[in-house]
């Protein structure tokens, strides 16, 4: 059978550079799409990268003309798990310190970085006649102005918001500057509010789009949750699916996970973890509950009602572990707290193995986020047998059922929910968490019944597959 060849672009891809759950979407989806596509994966070549580590060698050279001037564009490649990957660098996209730029505010030329990365993956396209175009979030949603507005190219573009909040809003000044006319400025196109949207030509101009839950693809087209974008989805809406984003089972798994100091498969066998991780953070009592919050410390996640609310969690009789990194105002919040009460941790920064301990740690995950397009965390938390404690928003309201409705014979996750973003509804997850633990026949059998379900790829790969195959016909 010849694989149609699926062209996946992202600017971020685990394990080469990370910053979030986009990196790991980047990595999984693929290689489960790739049992039936020949797929290519194309991100920037960050200086943050290992060439050596991963074998990363240069393929090609190419110029691009973007706003009148002309770029040099190196193409480099590997084969990483049986996938094709192909590395976009030019010293104005690569050579930073951070990927988008410091966690306070953004790189100021961010619009011709990824304006240059979309003009290179355009180039790639229209040389390599590749019929499909996956993009995702705003870095790459110039690619499906810049393919409709090529008569040379026949490709189909699937677009990918997975974070309205982000959508690459930038002055009207940068427009010449990435070489896109004017009358692209418009409501029907990239004008937002004066300004210019990159994530509106990925809406305007894919053929369909996509975001990563189904309960977010509805939330996104009203006020509370659309950023400014609600009107505009409204009109694209027939074009928008929701489909749940999956986790690589096979990348979490604590069966056979190297970075735990025991791997296990039922809830009895997470005591060496949690032992381990209590110790090593110099917290008291393996008996308590353990709560962690592993994610990015900003207003989304919920940083605001934890910090209030974590206080009054520390009076408890339960453990806290955060790690994370962001904001340095909720990263000072939190260390205060942290050296306040004895039995609350912090680790800031992000260390991929660190987090992997201490789901096999932890009791509970904490995730009081605000909204939540999909959520990988509380899929992460079933895998190593952690109660996920969320606010029902997005793809968190799609995965985890209320543990009161438990039932043995259901395909889906059970764990704490709460309906507001306020600190009292927090403060009552955890008080009710803490009842739960201590129904300890209880508690252990809704944590097995949460480790066997199934948070694959397969299924969202197969909605994946039917768009596009509609596409091609």
């Amino acid at each position: 059978m010849n694989k149609k060849r699926l062209l996946f672009a992202s600017s971020e891809v685990y394990p080469f550079v990370k910053t979030g759950g986009l990196a790991d979407v980047s990595h999984a989806l693929p290689r489960a799409l790739n049992n039936s596509y020949e797929v290519t994966v194309v991100l920037p070549l960050y200086s943050l990268i290992d060439r050596s580590r991963f074998g990363i060698v240069l393929l090609d050279t190419f110029e691009v003309a973007m706003g009148g001037v002309s770029y040099t564009i190196e193409l480099h490649g590997t084969l990483f798990e049986g996938v094709e990957y192909r590395f976009v660098y030019e010293p104005l996209l690569c050579e930073r310190e951070y990927l988008y730029g410091p966690p306070e505010s953004g790189y100021e030329d961010n619009a011709l970085r990824f304006g240059l990365f979309s003009y290179a993956i355009t180039q790639m396209v229209r040389t390599e006649q590749i019929p499909l175009v996956h993009l995702n979030d705003w870095q790459c949603a110039l690619v499906a102005l810049l393919v409709k507005e090529d008569p040379k190219i026949i490709s189909k573009i699937v677009y990918t918001i997975h974070n309205l909040a982000y959508q690459g809003v930038f002055d009207l000044s940068v427009l010449g500057q990435i070489g896109i006319h004017e009358r692209y400025f418009t409501m029907e196109a990239l004008e937002f509010y004066h300004q210019v949207n990159f994530m509106k030509a990925g809406i305007a101009f894919a053929d369909s789009v996509t975001t990563v839950s189904p309960t977010y693809a509805k939330e996104i087209m009203s006020p509370e949750f659309g950023c400014g974008l609600e009107g505009f989805l409204h009109v694209h809406r027939r074009k928008l699916h929701g489909i749940l984003n999956g986790i690589d089972s096979e990348h979490f798994s604590p069966v056979a996970d190297k970075a735990l100091v025991e791997c296990y498969d039922s809830a009895k066998g997470k005591k060496a973890s949690k032992s381990d991780l209590i110790k090593r953070l110099g917290l008291k009592g393996v008996t308590k509950p353990l709560f962690v919050f592993i994610g990015r410390f900003t207003h989304q996640k919920g940083m605001d009602i934890l910090i209030e609310t974590l206080p009054k969690i520390a009076e408890l009789e339960c453990n806290i572990a955060l790690l994370g990194e962001g904001e340095e105002g909720y990263h000072d919040s939190l260390n205060t707290i942290a050296k306040q009460y004895g039995n609350v941790s912090l680790t800031f920064g992000y260390d991929e193995s660190f987090s992997h301990r201490m789901y096999a740690a932890a009791d509970f995950l904490l995730m009081p986020s605000l909204f939540e397009p999909c959520g990988l965390n509380q899929m992460i938390a079933y895998a190593y047998g952690a109660v996920p404690v969320v606010n029902k928003v997005g793809g968190l309201a799609d995965t985890v059922k209320k543990f009161e409705s438990y039932d043995p014979k259901s395909t889906t996750g059970y764990g704490i929910v709460f309906t507001s973003a306020t600190s009292r509804s927090l403060l009552l997850a955890v008080k009710k968490s803490c009842e739960l633990y201590g129904d300890k026949k209880h508690f252990e059998e809704i944590v097995n019944h949460n480790m066997k379900c199934d948070y694959s790829w397969v299924e969202s790969a197969k909605s994946y597959d039917s768009i596009y195959t509609r596409l091609i016909k």
